[in-house]
């Protein structure tokens, strides 16, 4: 009896301890899922995610734990403690989350985040060395033989070339596809680097300005795609455009840091006409035009987080910008997509994704009408075989 009753014991015992390291074993070999975003809104339950392909909404819980990571090194190993107080909307986070019983519920098991307040000094930090020794521009040629990239600089008051060339130790880096955020940008390198790229480089230039010996080298795959408004989806915040280019759709994903403008009417008309030596087509028929005043190229206000004009310093949203022409964009009215209608002509800036069927906004413009009639004469003078050339200033990828 007692060698039965000592054997029941083991058994229980046994099926006990390897239930509890089953389980353990079970719940540590779930991996948890990654989410990477702004903060959309945060509560003492919820936090949503305004991720790249939509929003995502993860439970809060007494287990969740909460990091903060410094703006200035990214670096998870290193963050420190926080608390859900310390989160708010505009935030950077990654949070990793696991599925909860019921099988929907994805429960925040960390958030690790970046607050906008330290993401804004650190930009508003780097952004006066970019306004001395930076230079954004479109690169023209690359040669691999003599280490050299030549860049076209625009202004307002037209461009200049410049030549590049990197120093030993430079550091390239090159904008992820589908993303208009310089924290996501990749590292890289010389071999990366093609003709009609959009550059922005930091370094030494010569008195002359002719050339730049760059220790930094930031360079991304940009387009402006232009078309007729098809239809707008408030709900999932896109907008589907003909574009004007291939006469096809293509769906404009609209995020929490694409910038919305309207070109104003009169001024489009003036720039539009420069483009063309001075005549645009306008509504009535064809008109002189005259270039803008010098105070139609004003700065930016101060703390617009833009650089002055030919500055080039990095933009408070986390990527470099601030040219002449995005200090001019700056000051453009607000739309937002509820402006947007059915018939309306707009430009859009992005980045060259995998899908062309479907972009990010970087920026959006209203308002471009004068710039595609000037484009669309310009291609019909050429006899129609050079396709449209599209050049819309701050939206023509030399300020990302």
């Amino acid at each position: 009896m007692l060698q039965n009753i000592f054997i029941s014991v083991l058994i229980f015992l046994f099926l006990g301890v390897s239930g509890l390291v089953f389980g353990q074993t079970t719940e540590a070999a779930i991996k948890p899922t990654y989410f990477s975003g702004d903060v959309a809104t945060i509560n003492a339950k919820t936090l949503a995610i305004t991720t790249k392909t939509g929003v995502v909404e993860v439970a809060l819980t007494e287990k969740t734990s909460f990091k903060k990571v410094s703006a200035e090194t990214r670096s998870l190993t290193t963050a420190s403690a926080g608390a859900v107080a310390d989160v708010a909307f505009g935030d950077q986070v990654t949070v990793s989350a696991l599925q909860a019983a019921d099988g929907k519920t994805m429960n925040a098991r960390t958030v690790y985040f970046v607050s906008k307040a330290d993401i804004a000094a650190k930009n508003a930090k780097e952004v006066a060395e970019w306004q001395k020794r930076g230079i954004a521009g479109k690169i023209t040629a690359v040669n691999a033989q003599t280490n050299q990239i030549t860049v076209e600089i625009r202004t307002m008051a037209g461009s200049t070339a410049m030549t590049v060339t990197p120093k030993a130790d430079a550091k390239f880096i090159r904008y992820a596809p589908d993303s208009e955020k310089f924290d996501e940008a990749k590292p890289s390198s010389m071999a990366d680097v093609k003709a009609g790229d959009t550059i922005r480089a930091l370094g030494d230039k010569n008195t002359e300005g002719t050339a730049m010996t760059a220790e930094t080298v930031l360079t991304g795959a940009f387009q402006t795609v232009a078309g007729t408004i098809v239809s707008t989806d408030t709900v999932k915040n896109e907008v589907v455009i003909k574009d004007l280019a291939t006469n096809k759709d293509v769906t404009v994903a609209l995020g929490t840091t694409s910038v919305m403008k309207k070109f104003p009417a009169e001024m489009a008309e003036r720039m539009a006409g420069m483009q063309g030596g001075g005549v645009a087509g306008g509504p009535g028929g064809v008109q002189v035009v005259r270039p803008p005043t010098q105070g139609g190229q004003g700065q930016p206000p101060a703390g617009a987080g833009q650089g002055q004009q030919g500055g080039n310093g990095p933009r408070v949203m986390g990527r470099p910008g601030g040219a002449g022409l995005d200090a001019l964009l700056e000051g453009f009215p607000n739309v937002t997509l509820a402006d947007l209608k059915v018939g309306d002509m707009i430009a859009v800036s992005s980045t060259r994704g995998v899908t062309p069927e479907r972009i990010r906004a970087i920026k959006l413009l209203a308002g471009v009408e004068p710039f595609i009639r000037m484009a669309q004469a310009q291609a019909g003078r050429g006899g129609g075989g050079r396709g449209l050339d599209i050049n819309i200033p701050g939206l023509d990828g030399v300020g990302f």
